[in-house]
Parts: structure tokens; C-alpha cells; sequence
């Protein structure tokens, strides 16, 4: 038995010692890279957003940026059949995959309200929510992105959330390479736009967002979601008992080229490797008993996906929001994911609240050094 133990313990610290060296193969300036703040990222001379921000990612003074203030129209107001329709073009006729890494032909053609299914478990109907909702600012960043599944990403929100909880939609524009894919969207009631006037990354962006935001919760999105009915006040209720608590949805997949929702199992929780990698992973046999016997039940995850959460934008400022020196993306909810846990918060994955994502193969933008080298380094400052 002793020889056992110290087979695996031999194992594991092997396995350790290869995963760090993959981190400092991947980057002859990983190390470099890593120390301070904003390391990761490429030297800029001008004034930036994360010059705005501060250099310690921590900082809490208010960016001087400028916010596209909401709307007059309604959602249904909007000609979103021309919006749309600007999407497509000849080439993505011939191959409608290759310029966003889904369907956008297809995805043109959907309407901006579409039917979604609910899958809730049956015993979610049944429970009863507090209806004295904290103002919520919905917080989705884009860059690159269809009109189109932008768009239900936002409609979504609109039609299937208790209308007092949502105070603002606030869109980041990453420097996306045309301008109204958002200022269009700013003429709908309720969206604030932001346009970062050079790439600033996913991470960045939402801290900008963040530290702007009226409301009292924080709700992330990616712009490729589609919400299903009864989503949030799951999560609310969460973060009302317990304001440390960082509030995930169930993410079930939407497929790439039919659109079509794909269920997802709700005995999993998320998880990460000793290269920090993020999976998905069964949940333990007490938990699983536990949802056997009240399908409801939150499930406590060591880490989130990091796409889509909830959470009390003070106890966000008080954990530091992201870290700041990380780019693009990748990395980010494993670090964030442990500071929350070390600092005395919770992750938990709510089952009855349910949120349709599509998993894109590839992105449809570059990371500034190489995707190896940004995750590497993100990976390495976590």
C-alpha cells in the first residue's frame, strides 16, 4: 500500500513538473511575460482602456469612457430583418462557416424571438422566487460576431426576464471591424454601448463594463447565447442568500450550423487539470444523490466555464475583478474561480436556470502573439 502511495504521489508531481514546462516551452518570455501587472499584453505608447483602468487590476476608479446612452425603441420596433440581413454575403453563401465559425446563413434567416424549449426539471416550475429583484445590468462583449446571434443574444434577455430586474444591456464593442453592429443596436430601449477604440480583449472589456454598471448584479454573457425562460430569477435568488455566491446557469449547447438546442447533462460541474484547462467532470456521488433527491439543488463547483455568471457587483470589486495583466481570453475563470473560493465566496452551477451557448471550433479574430502564447501566459499569471 505504501508503495503505492508514493507510486502516485511520484505521478502526480511528474506530472506537475511537465505541465509547468509546457507553460515555459510555449513562450521563451512566459516568465517574462507573466511578472505585473499587464504583462501579457502588447506595450502600447498612447492612452488606452487599460491605461484608463489603472494599472493595478484592482484599482476602483470609475474609467473616463464614453457609453452610448439606451434607446427610445422597443425591440420589436427595430427592423431586425434588415440588420441581419447585412450578414451575409456572397462568399458566405458559398461557404457560411468561414467567416464567424457558424452557420450565418442559417442563422440569418432565424428570427430575432425564436422559440426556445424549456428544460427545466419538472420540481423548478414549482419554485417560488422573491419578486424584490436587484437592479441587473447584463453585461455582453463582442468582437466579430454575427448581427444575428448578437441580436437574439439580446432579445432573449429582453423577452424572457422579469422586465423590472433589468435595468441595462451594456455592449462592449471590442473594436469590432464595423462600427454599427452596435450603434444599431443602441437605438433599442434599455442598451448602453461602449466602443473600445483599439482591441482591448474579452477580459478587459468586462471589467470596463463592470465598473460602469449601475445596477447592484452583475449578469456576464457571451453575444452568442439565447436565454431560456425563467433564467434569472434562479440566479438572483442565489446571490440574495448569500452575496459571496457567483451564480452560474446550466449551459446547454446550441448547434453551430442547425441552431438547434442540444441538452445537457445536470449531474456535471466544473473542474481543471494541472495545466489549468478547464473540463467539465461528474459530479460526486454525495451531490449526485443530493439532485436524485431535490432536482433544484445548486451543485458547488470548484471552477466555472467563465462565459456566463452572476454575481454582486460589490463583492466583484472587492475580489479585485479580473486580473487585468491577462489578454483576450483564456485562463481567467480558473483564476478567478480560485480567488473566489480563497477569499471566502462560492461557485455554484443553479440547475434551474438554463442558457443556450454555442461552442464555436475556432475564433473569428486573432490573439495578438499567437493563441498558444496568450493562454500560455494567462494560464501562468493564474
Amino acid at each position: 500500500l505504501e508503495r503505492r502511495q508514493s507510486v502516485t504521489i511520484y505521478r502526480m508531481r511528474l506530472l506537475l513538473l511537465l505541465s509547468l514546462a509546457k507553460f515555459v516551452l510555449l513562450s521563451d518570455v512566459c516568465h517574462d511575460q507573466a511578472k505585473g501587472d499587464q504583462a501579457c499584453q502588447a506595450v502600447e505608447d498612447d492612452l488606452s482602456l487599460a491605461s484608463s483602468l489603472g494599472k493595478n487590476s484592482r484599482g476602483r476608479q470609475q474609467p473616463d469612457v464614453r457609453i452610448t446612452s439606451a434607446g427610445h425603441l422597443k425591440w420589436q420596433e427595430f427592423d431586425w430583418k434588415k440588420y441581419q440581413a447585412k450578414d451575409v454575403t456572397e462568399e458566405d453563401i458559398k461557404d457560411p462557416m468561414k467567416r464567424f465559425s457558424v452557420n450565418v446563413v442559417k442563422s440569418a434567416k432565424l428570427v430575432a424571438n425564436r422559440a426556445v424549449p424549456d428544460n427545466r426539471d419538472e420540481a423548478c416550475l414549482k419554485e417560488e422566487y422573491d419578486t424584490d429583484y436587484p437592479s441587473t445590468s447584463v453585461i455582453i462583449t463582442y468582437r466579430n460576431e454575427p448581427r444575428s446571434t448578437l441580436l437574439r443574444t439580446v432579445v432573449s434577455v429582453l423577452e424572457r426576464s422579469p422586465e423590472e430586474a433589468i435595468k441595462e444591456i451594456i455592449l462592449v464593442d471590442d473594436n469590432n471591424d464595423e462600427r454599427d453592429v452596435g450603434t444599431e443596436l443602441a437605438t433599442i430601449k434599455k442598451i448602453r454601448l461602449i466602443r473600445n477604440e483599439k482591441r482591448e480583449g474579452l477580459i478587459r472589456s468586462r471589467i470596463l463594463a463592470a465598473k460602469v454598471a449601475t445596477g447592484t448584479v452583475l449578469v456576464f454573457l457571451d453575444s452568442h447565447c439565447e436565454v431560456e425562460p425563467g433564467w434569472l430569477p434562479p440566479l438572483l435568488q442565489r446571490i440574495k442568500l448569500n452575496k459571496k455566491t457567483v451564480a452560474s446557469p446550466l449551459i446547454e449547447n446550441i448547434n453551430l450550423k442547425t441552431f438547434k438546442f442540444e441538452p445537457v447533462s445536470t449531474y456535471l460541474r466544473g473542474g481543471f487539470d494541472w495545466r489549468l484547462d478547464f473540463f467539465w467532470e461528474w459530479l460526486p456521488a454525495s451531490d449526485r444523490a443530493q439532485k436524485l433527491r431535490d432536482p433544484t439543488h445548486p451543485v458547488a463547483s470548484p471552477a466555472i466555464a467563465g462565459g456566463l455568471f452572476a454575481i454582486d457587483k460589490n463583492w466583484f470589486e472587492e475580489l479585485g475583478w479580473y486580473d487585468e495583466g491577462m489578454d483576450v481570453w483564456g485562463g481567467e475563470n480558473i483564476e478567478f474561480s480560485l480567488r473566489t473560493w480563497m477569499c471566502g465566496g462560492r461557485l455554484e452551477i443553479v440547475p434551474c436556470s438554463k442558457v443556450g451557448h454555442i461552442y464555436k471550433k475556432s475564433t473569428s479574430y486573432s490573439f495578438p502573439g499567437g493563441e498558444k502564447k496568450t493562454l500560455a501566459c494567462n494560464n501562468w499569471r493564474a
